[in-house]
């Protein structure tokens, strides 16, 4: 038996199920559409006054993608409005969570069919939650939608804001990488910024230890194109991805061992040993786009800056020359390149024809480099002490002195 239950005029919800139930059934006559609008508005009324939100929610999607074909975009956003905010009469975490997916998932069906329109009815769904599970599930939804969709500017703005959003949201290693890789992927169809598709590449790939042998191989693919678009990329000189095990199960691997070799000679070899590879694999780098020009461009900025780590602060000019591949009439414009990237500071001595490095940028900073770092601090904390100790010892001295004055004087 169904319960009829009364509602006052400012509850949206029926004029809403009313307005769905009368646009799906339009062409169906009175004689029939009538009694399905009567019929689906008891329905709502039966679900309010069990507090079944979940079914009525289901109900109020049913016609969703006719209300997508036929309404306003103004009209379109008043009606999910009033979906949307049935998560707020929910009591629970998991009740919250069931109704985000159905509508969500409702809404990312059609993708490519005012795209735009669905994101902003995700973001407005996004922030009437309050469970962080039910906020991620939204927002991968987001994500997805809008690179299918092709509306990839709108959701950009808010990767600002990713770290908070982590926080928030507190997921496990198997959503963080799903998230790593979909905001990766949404930077690479944007097109809005290389660098940070490769930070968020880079993130998907960090996710994997040594422990996760059994799924590894599914980065595979992600860790060759990380490499590929290093490789490419004319304004990044450095990276972790060696350290990264999900790289290094792509050094004995039939079909990729290539591409490895190809990132271990951009991050520890100079340009001759480039030359070499690309003489023997020149149709491997064809095929991923690799522009022979640049790559040697690259090299010659990494091979200059690996002789500013190497060679004790002071590089010759004949040693650039002849790293480089260079005329010597170049030597100069190469290193300013160098200084102009950032990648290195110095001072050129023409009458010495040296370079004088002060600080260089290390290709990699892996285990090695730690150490280093240490030395270096080490030796830096053994002189400071040796200072302390030498200006310690000169007041010892220089108050000795004047108390010996001041005795001859009292004499």
């Amino acid at each position: 038996m169904t319960t009829i239950v009364p509602t006052s005029e400012e509850d949206p919800v029926l004029p809403v199920v009313r307005f769905t139930a009368e646009l799906s059934w339009a062409d169906a006559g009175p004689e029939v559409a009538e009694p399905q609008v009567t019929r689906l508005c008891m329905e709502a009324q039966e679900c309010m006054a069990m507090g079944r939100w979940l079914d009525l929610a289901s109900l109020m999607l049913t016609s969703a993608e006719i209300v997508f074909s036929k309404v306003s975009d103004k009209d379109l956003e008043c009606i999910f409005t009033v979906i949307c905010n049935l998560v707020s009469k929910l009591e629970t975490p998991n009740e919250e969570l069931e109704v985000a997916k159905l509508i969500s998932t409702k809404i990312t069906q059609q993708p490519t069919d005012k795209p735009a329109m669905r994101l902003k009815i995700l973001f407005n769904l996004y922030n009437l939650l309050e469970g962080p599970d039910s906020r991620f599930f939204v927002y991968m939804q987001a994500l997805n939608l809008a690179l299918n969709g092709k509306v990839t500017d709108h959701i950009v703005p808010s990767f600002k804001k990713i770290d908070s959003f982590f926080k928030e949201w507190n997921v496990g290693v198997k959503d963080q990488r799903n998230l790593f890789l979909t905001v990766a992927n949404v930077l690479k169809e944007n097109r809005s910024s290389g660098k940070d598709s490769f930070k968020f590449l880079t993130k998907y790939l960090a996710t994997f230890s040594v422990e996760d042998s059994y799924v590894m191989s599914e980065a595979k693919e992600e860790a060759v194109r990380a490499i590929i678009e290093f490789v490419k990329a004319p304004d990044t000189f450095q990276c972790d991805l060696l350290d990264m095990p999900a790289v290094g199960q792509l050094e004995k691997d039939a079909k990729y061992a290539l591409v490895y070799q190809l990132l271990n000679i951009f991050l520890t070899r100079q340009l001759d040993a480039y030359l070499e590879f690309q003489a023997a694999n020149s149709t491997l780098l064809k095929s991923y786009g690799l522009v022979h020009e640049d790559c040697i461009t690259k090299m010659r900025l990494m091979s200059l800056v690996d002789l500013g780590c190497n060679e004790s602060g002071q590089i010759p000019y004949t040693l650039i020359k002849d790293t480089l591949r260079i005329n010597d009439d170049e030597v100069e414009l190469w290193v300013v390149k160098a200084i102009t990237a950032k990648l290195i500071d110095c001072k050129m001595d023409q009458m010495n024809q040296v370079v004088i490095v002060s600080r260089c940028t290390e290709r990699l900073f892996g285990q090695q480099q730690w150490y280093s770092l240490r030395s270096k601090l080490a030796s830096w904390r053994g002189n400071v002490a040796s200072l302390i100790n030498t200006i310690q010892a000169s007041k010892v001295v220089e108050e000795g002195g004047s108390q010996a004055m001041q005795g001859v004087a009292s004499r």
